[in-house]
Parts: structure tokens; C-alpha cells; sequence
């Protein structure tokens, strides 16, 4: 697996894949390489102005390639709803999928406008939706594949049930590692589910290492004039510890597309820390193969999205 690279992507022609948040970062790099190994590619992201760019530097970089954009706000459960619906509408089979977007670190407590925990909703509860609400076309698929981003940050997460959406006391680090832990656990119980129903699905997750994306700034300056402490401390350290975009995409394609790679697994950068390097399968910590909490977390993402996995895969 060592020194594996986008070259070395088997080709992608007549395979449908949606990637969220790919208008920038691990996302874009990700969707880039996938139009380029032939895949029709679906952008699904807020912006719609940033996401007609994307396009076309796709479009300049492999002409002839297959790409289009669908709004998608990860924040609002009626635009998931609705994104969904549209892909399938035009999609008639799905064969990869994969939950890239996210926020991170945001410096004071906001909310989706469903009431979440801005991290928590963004990262996770929005993805957990879509992705239930895409399963009949994933599983009309071929080998379909759901990749799910989590984070190193998984590894200082814990999920708390008794303030789940960080109403009782907001740290911004503590509900970022809980969003990135319960995004690992989601496609570590959607690859189980997958396995005792047979069906076809593999689902996986990958981390991109430090990598140099929007994500250290965006999250951290909503609600601040200047840089947060944060970012500061990002940009001292990147020149020594971080990699590129492109290359923090890796893992996720190596997770999506390498025969080699397996369902319930996670993959990362094989350097120092697992922060930068070549993809490979990555470090899980023991309280994130918890199956209770699975089980837990599944059900009360059920409850407060409003979909369910009974629902979806009738």
C-alpha cells in the first residue's frame, strides 16, 4: 500500500459517485480524481457559484468528464431531504458515496436550523441522513462503497448522551472529537448492518491526516474578527507536520476505490502520528468498537433526524 497514488485508481468508467463538500479541500481533490478516473461524479455542496468553479476546473483538467453539482446544506435536514431526492430523481443506482463535508472547532455554541449542535449536525446527523436517504440507490449499486470522513480527533471523542447536542456545557474541541468519533462509529455499524442483511455495501471510513484545507480557518473565525488561537498555532506548526490537500485525499480514495481496501476499516496518511504519508489502514482506539454505543448513537440519530433505516431499505 506504501506510495500508493491517484494513479493507481482502477478505472471508475460507468460508476456514479456523490461527494459532499466538494467544492473545496479533501473534497474537491477527491471528486477530481474520481472524474478523472472516469466516474460520474455528483458535487454536493452549499455554495452553488463556488460549485459552478469546481466544475470547470474539473472539466478543464479531464475533458469530457461527467460532473455536476447539487445544493446540499448539511445543516438543514429539509435540504438533505431534498438533495436526495433530486439525486435519485436522476440516479437511478448509486455506487459510491462519499461524507466529506464538515466544520470544525467553532469557537462558541451554534445550531443547525433543527436545533443541533452546529459540529454534531454538520458532520454527522446531516451525513447519517443522507446516506439512509441515498441507500435504495447505493444498494441498486455495483459493489457499492459509503466512505465516511472522520478524524484523528476521533481519538479524544466521546459521545455524550446526556448532552448530546452540548446544550449544558460547550467546548468547541470536545464536540468537533465528538462529531469525527460518531462519524467513525456510523460507518463501522453501517458496514455490520450491511453484513448481517448481505447486502453488497461496504462501508468505510478515512482521515486525511493534517492536511492543508479551509477547514483549520472556517470553523474556528465564525464569530471572530481575527484568527482564533487555533489557527495561529496551525500555520506554525503545517511546514512541519501538515501535507497538501491532494495528498490528504488519499486515503479517502484508497478507501473508495482500491480492491484491496476492506469494509469497516479506516484509513489514513502511514507517517508519523498518521499525519502525512501514503495511505494505509489507520488506528482505531479501543472506545470507538464500543457496539453498545453503536447502537446507541444509531438509534438516537434515527430519532432525531427522522430517519430510519426501516424507512429507507424496505
Amino acid at each position: 500500500m506504501s506510495g500508493w497514488s491517484v494513479e493507481q485508481i482502477p478505472a471508475q468508467a460507468g460508476r456514479t459517485a456523490v461527494v459532499t463538500g466538494a467544492t473545496s479541500g479533501i473534497g474537491f481533490e477527491a471528486a477530481l480524481a474520481l472524474a478523472g478516473a472516469g466516474a460520474r461524479v455528483v458535487l454536493a455542496s452549499r455554495n452553488e457559484a463556488k460549485g459552478a468553479e469546481m466544475l470547470a476546473r474539473i472539466r478543464a483538467a479531464h475533458p469530457g468528464a461527467e460532473v455536476s453539482f447539487e445544493p446540499l446544506d448539511l445543516a438543514s435536514l429539509a435540504s438533505v431531504e431534498a438533495c436526495a431526492e433530486r439525486i435519485a430523481q436522476t440516479t437511478p443506482r448509486l455506487d459510491l458515496l462519499v461524507n466529506n463535508a464538515g466544520v470544525m472547532a467553532i469557537p462558541t455554541r451554534h445550531e443547525t436550523v433543527d436545533g443541533f449542535e452546529m459540529q454534531l449536525g454538520a458532520n454527522y446527523l446531516g451525513h447519517f441522513a443522507l446516506t439512509l436517504r441515498l441507500l435504495p440507490r447505493l444498494l441498486a449499486g455495483t459493489a457499492p462503497r459509503v466512505v465516511t470522513l472522520s478524524s484523528l480527533a476521533h481519538r479524544s471523542g466521546r459521545i455524550n448522551f446526556d448532552d448530546l447536542q452540548s446544550r449544558q456545557r460547550y467546548g468547541y474541541w470536545a464536540a468537533y472529537c465528538q462529531s469525527k468519533l460518531a462519524t467513525l462509529m456510523f460507518s463501522l455499524e453501517l458496514e455490520r448492518r450491511a453484513r448481517a442483511a448481505r447486502w453488497p455495501l461496504m462501508s468505510n471510513a478515512a482521515h486525511p491526516g493534517y492536511a492543508l484545507t479551509g477547514l483549520q480557518s472556517a470553523g474556528p473565525r465564525m464569530g471572530r474578527s481575527r484568527p482564533s488561537l487555533m489557527e495561529l498555532f496551525s500555520k506554525l506548526i503545517a511546514p512541519f507536520a501538515s501535507q497538501s490537500a491532494a495528498a490528504g485525499a488519499l486515503p479517502t480514495l484508497y478507501a473508495a476505490t482500491s480492491p484491496e481496501a476492506e469494509g469497516g476499516m479506516l484509513y489514513g496518511p502511514d507517517g508519523f502520528y498518521e499525519l502525512k504519508g501514503s495511505p494505509r489502514r489507520a488506528k482505531i482506539v479501543e472506545a470507538a468498537l464500543d457496539r453498545e454505543i453503536w447502537l446507541r448513537l444509531w438509534e438516537a440519530s434515527e430519532r432525531l433526524t427522522g430517519v430510519t433505516l426501516a424507512q429507507t431499505a424496505a
